[in-house]
């Protein structure tokens, strides 16, 4: 029954994304499975030996999102993606599915704020129209569910940057599994000590170290961050992860060259500088994490019809 209703829940915050981004006019598009770039990182390709080039498996549509951007405005994809990166854990899947905005003219400030109207509109629409399953959930699975996703909605995000993040793990006595030094990614243990018991509400995290960000992500001023943000929930952690892209050409060109990419590969993806852009930001939601959060179901396993997990692809 647990699993059966969350399938109606996923069904439900599906119709909702769809109306979320169509009233108010973004258009769906649809990017490539097989990519020959990367946009997250080489340790999580999956290298594929179909083409007459090396074509991987994409982990994300962003790359090709933000030249649809360039010439629609503001657009969305909403489909599979894979990543092949060996985490069993009650978090991570190796398929999983991912809503992915793209949006011309828009800075990180405007990126965090539609990211934050986004998660109040899917809880409060799930809230509405899958009223007997959220019920079933509170009663059965997570007591306090509708009281926490209430406080959600509620409330306005908490906002602090990277810096202001570590200085309250750093001050917070606890004792943590992971290390929290500047520098370091923030590690699921410190997302939930942010928002569980810090600020007691989700946080967006903003202006990371450009040393553990992609390539793609717009330089600061300061010349040590970057403009991303991830959107930090109770329960789960990041459940959103965006920024404002890197439209300068010429920064771009030193970012690539400092990853030691080539700039032959990306050669598409500079022409969208090169010859005219814009300020434009996206971001990424993991819908299995979105389903956990608003389900309080613990193990994304659950949420998910037939699971792909490192090392499992039964059925």
């Amino acid at each position: 029954q647990r699993q059966w209703a969350a399938m109606r829940v996923r069904n439900g915050i599906i119709f909702a994304i769809h109306n979320f981004f169509q009233s108010r006019g973004f258009i769906q598009t649809d990017t490539p499975i097989f990519t020959p770039n990367a946009a997250e990182g080489s340790t999580t390709l999956f290298e594929t030996d179909f083409f007459n080039e090396k074509a991987y498996l994409a982990q994300t549509g962003q790359l090709y999102g933000e030249a649809l951007a360039m010439a629609h405005g503001l657009i969305y994809t909403f489909g599979p993606t894979f990543r092949a990166e060996k985490s069993k854990t009650r978090r991570h899947l190796s398929e999983f599915w991912m809503i992915e905005p793209e949006m011309a003219f828009c800075d990180l400030q405007e990126d965090m704020d539609v990211a934050e109207i986004f998660v109040k509109y899917l809880i409060d629409d799930i809230l509405k129209h899958c009223a007997a399953d959220m019920t079933f959930f509170s009663k059965f699975v997570d007591k306090g569910l509708k009281d926490r996703l209430q406080w959600v909605l509620d409330r306005p995000f908490e906002r602090v940057s990277y810096a202001e993040a570590i200085d309250i793990l750093l001050q917070s006595g606890q004792t943590f599994e992971y290390p929290v030094d500047y520098g370091l990614n923030l590690q699921s243990e410190h997302e939930r000590y942010l928002t569980e018991k810090h600020f007691k509400c989700p946080v967006t995290v903003y202006n990371y170290p450009k040393t553990i960000k992609p390539f793609y992500m717009r330089a600061n001023d300061d010349g040590k961050t970057v403009a991303a943000m991830d959107v930090l929930v109770p329960g789960i952690g990041e459940i959103v992860g965006g920024s404002q892209r890197e439209e300068r050409l010429e920064v771009l060109e030193k970012h690539l060259e400092h990853h030691e990419l080539s700039k032959e590969d990306y050669g598409w993806y500079l022409d969208l500088r090169r010859f005219g852009s814009v300020p434009h930001s996206g971001f990424g939601m993991g819908f299995e994490r979105m389903l956990m959060f608003v389900t309080g179901v613990s193990n994304i396993r659950d949420v998910i019809p037939f699971a792909r997990t490192p090392g499992n692809a039964e059925f």
